[in-house]
């Protein structure tokens, strides 16, 4: 499984869907197959880093970079557990742990202020200065609230 010159036999979409709590359908499944095939350009077994970027709507994603860390590399059940998160099947505490692992810059567990800074960057390129995003973020009471609960190291 995983290169284009293979199928999914009806085990392998089993699998895939228990990899992915059954979020998506058998036919979900044989399309998300068919779209891997594509990216993996050179039928490694995997998506790399270049595959993924050759996406338009992910490369002009300002979080692209982000996200490339938790992508490059993905065989297709990876891919397939990857992208369930987008699901809107897929729990609240699974979109959570994305975001988390979205804001974790540094990749150690926690989200500080730094972090939560470095994406807005990411967001907002030029358009606006460090102190107006500081000042975004202090005016965010949910986000305010949490790192009051967490001291400055939010966790997952």
């Amino acid at each position: 499984m995983g290169n284009a010159s293979s199928m999914l036999t009806q085990y392998d979409i089993e699998d895939v869907q228990d990899h992915c709590n059954h979020l998506f359908s058998q036919q979900e499944i044989v399309s998300l197959y068919q779209r891997f095939c594509q990216l993996d350009r050179n039928s490694k077994g995997f998506i790399s880093a270049d595959e993924f970027m050759s996406v338009p709507e992910f490369a002009m994603n300002p979080l692209s970079q982000r996200l490339l860390k938790m992508v490059d590399g993905l065989n297709f059940k990876d891919f397939v557990a990857f992208l369930s998160t987008f699901s809107a099947k897929a729990s609240t505490a699974q979109k959570i742990e994305l975001i988390f692992k979205v804001y974790d810059s540094d990749c150690n567990g926690k989200v500080t202020f730094d972090d939560i800074m470095e994406v807005l960057r990411d967001l907002t390129g030029s358009f606006i200065s460090d102190k107006q995003r500081e000042v975004q973020v202090e005016s965010c009471p949910v986000l305010l609230k949490c790192v009051h609960m967490f001291g400055n190291n939010l966790r997952w």
